[in-house]
């Protein structure tokens, strides 16, 4: 070795730490990379390659390992998706509870819709068969709380161009008349009240009488028929419908009120007197429509005379 070669190799081991392996050589990292390449040429051949053994055995050894340590770890990889699931089915749970909640709600309220509906669309029928305007109206009040005994309190006033001595009706026949008005509300007074003095025509006779209230609602809730002409007999299951009275106040005419029940005779006064069982039930009215000149101006829909709504 020539001098200058034995100086670096001096100098080189005594830089080197105690210990310390000296570098690979280049012929040894040649070999590897050409070691490397071919097992990964070898390894293409699939199932026919001599590395597949290997590749088994491998697998059966360190395959339970994976398995068992997947199964350990599961519970902990586990939580954040069992937190967002729970999440999620509670509010699955809560909507469910709500539309639950809301169908229950259409199901009890069913047959109230069904009977508005069918009111309303009675009360157009019977705005077109009778040819008046009506005013609907909702009953808010009923009863022994107001001055009269046999009243209804109802949602429109004189803003829907409503006013004292306007006949009132549902889809039945006659109710009342209005009593008095606030821009709101108004009070009406039912033909059954005992101050109640109705004008009407019997059947097909056209006989004229009178109308008296007993103050009684509900099944009991009756009229008592006096006949201007003492000498005539209504027939039993006769209809009564309302005289009519001027300028249409309280009482337009041609309204249905009644049929005849019962008729007695009074052989000292010559007289005949009626029992009218009403058409409406008065224990149960809800939507009323208010008899109105054509073209009256008021802050909801009117029903026309055609039964259309203006």
């Amino acid at each position: 070795m020539r001098p200058h070669d034995r100086l670096r190799a001096t100098r080189e081991r005594r830089w080197r730490a105690p210990g310390e392996r000296p570098p690979p050589s280049p012929a040894l990292l040649v070999a590897l990379v050409l070691a490397c390449l071919t097992l990964m040429t070898l390894d293409q051949a699939g199932d026919g390659s001599p590395l597949e053994p290997a590749r088994r055995v491998a697998g059966e050894v360190f395959g339970p390992v994976e398995v068992a340590t997947a199964t350990a770890v599961r519970p902990f990889t586990a939580v954040p998706d069992w937190f967002r699931s729970r999440d999620s089915m509670q509010d699955d749970l809560i909507a469910l509870q709500a539309e639950n909640s809301r169908l229950k709600s259409d199901l009890a309220t069913q047959g109230y819709d069904r009977n508005r509906l069918e009111e309303y669309d009675g009360l157009t029928a019977a705005a077109r068969d009778l040819g008046y305007s009506l005013v609907p109206a909702r009953v808010v009040g009923l009863g022994a709380s107001q001055s009269f005994s046999s009243t209804i309190t109802i949602d429109a006033g004189s803003d829907a161009g409503i006013r004292p001595d306007l006949t009132v009706v549902n889809n039945d026949g006659l109710v009342g008349r209005v009593l008095r008005v606030t821009r709101s509300t108004a009070t009406v007074l039912l033909i059954v009240d005992a101050d109640s003095v109705v004008g009407g025509r019997v059947g097909e006779s056209m006989e004229v009488g009178f109308l008296h209230g007993r103050g009684v609602l509900g099944k009991d809730g009756r009229l008592d028929l006096e006949l201007v002409d003492e000498t005539a007999v209504p027939a039993k299951h006769d209809t009564v419908v309302t005289w009519g009275s001027e300028a249409g106040g309280p009482y337009v005419s041609g309204i249905p009120v009644g049929r005849v029940t019962t008729v007695y005779s009074s052989l000292r006064e010559t007289s005949q007197r009626a029992v009218i069982d009403p058409f409406v039930d008065f224990g149960a009215l809800d939507l009323v429509g208010v008899v109105v000149p054509s073209g009256t101006r008021s802050d909801r829909a009117v029903i026309e005379s055609d039964g259309g709504l203006r």
